[in-house]
Formats: structure tokens, sequence, C-alpha cells
């Protein structure tokens, strides 16, 4: 079995320790600002452009289309939109993405997006245009491979001409 380095260890350690401290400081009534990693979310988020303001929630009170903060099995926080709601639990898909994870439990839920912040901007997540808008994506959904396919061809004819 090979050994993780004492490096790594505490790299993890303070992994671990930076989302426990993200999740009292919501239990506590504190919101808490995040820039997301990794382009599950994107076009919503930008890795190191946006900020994702999170304030504690009941997931009783959660809808489809809300975005939630929540921990996997595996330990990591993620930030993803609830796509279906069953007596199972909690179904959610980054908006980049097709699959479908679940089903979460509530204990798994640690709060939800109220706002971003992007190049310095703020806008709230009730605003009535971006509930509309992320509607219409979460609708798209089975169609987002195809939606990727034709910008990238665009894109790729645009750039040779």
């Amino acid at each position: 079995m090979p050994r993780i380095s004492s490096v790594r260890r505490i790299r993890q350690m303070e992994f671990f320790m930076y989302t426990y401290d993200i999740e009292q400081l919501l239990k506590n009534g504190s919101a808490v600002k995040l820039k997301p990693q990794g382009y599950s979310m994107y076009p919503l988020f930008l890795p190191g452009r946006d900020e994702a303001v999170i304030e504690h929630c009941v997931p009783s009170e959660l809808h489809r289309g809300d975005v939630i903060l929540y921990r996997r099995v595996q330990g990591i926080l993620v930030l993803h939109r609830i796509c279906r709601i069953t007596r199972d639990g909690f179904y959610l898909v980054g908006d980049n993405q097709t699959e479908v994870e679940g089903p979460l439990s509530p204990e798994q839920i640690h709060g939800k997006l109220t706002g971003v912040v992007r190049n310095g901007k703020s806008f709230s997540v009730s605003h009535p245009i971006y509930r509309m808008l992320s509607s219409i994506w979460l609708f798209l959904r089975p169609v987002r491979p195809f939606f990727w396919s034709v910008t990238a061809f665009f894109r790729r004819f645009f750039q040779k001409h």
C-alpha cells in the first residue's frame, strides 16, 4: 500500500478544516463567499472570475432550480443545481453536465446560492430574469451536448476565417 506523503496529508487536513469552517459559518447564519473551482457550473461560474454567495438553508424549503452547496460521500463540497426532488432525496446536476447525481439526503446539504459576484458586480439569484434563464437551461439539460457541439463548430469556423 502506498504511503501518503506528510505534505499531502497536511494539505488534505487543511482542506477538510477549511470546508468544515465553511459549514460552521453557514450553520451560524453567516453568508459565505466562495470562488468555485472547475467547470461543472459553467456558464454560470467561470473559475477565477466569479464568486458564489452562499447562505444557510432549510432543505425542506428548497426547489427545483436552486443551486446548493453539499458534501459528497467522498467528502468534497460541491455546488450544483437541483433538477429533481423526490421522497428518496435531492437529485443534482452541474450546469455544464448532463449526468444527474443523487439521491442526496438533506443532511448532506449545507447552503444555498443566493448571489453571484462577477467582475465586482453582484446580482441576486432571486431576480426573475435569472430564474427564467436558469429554468430554461435546466430544461435543456438533455440537449446540452448538442449545444456544446454546435458552439464548438462555430468557434472553429470563425477562428479559421
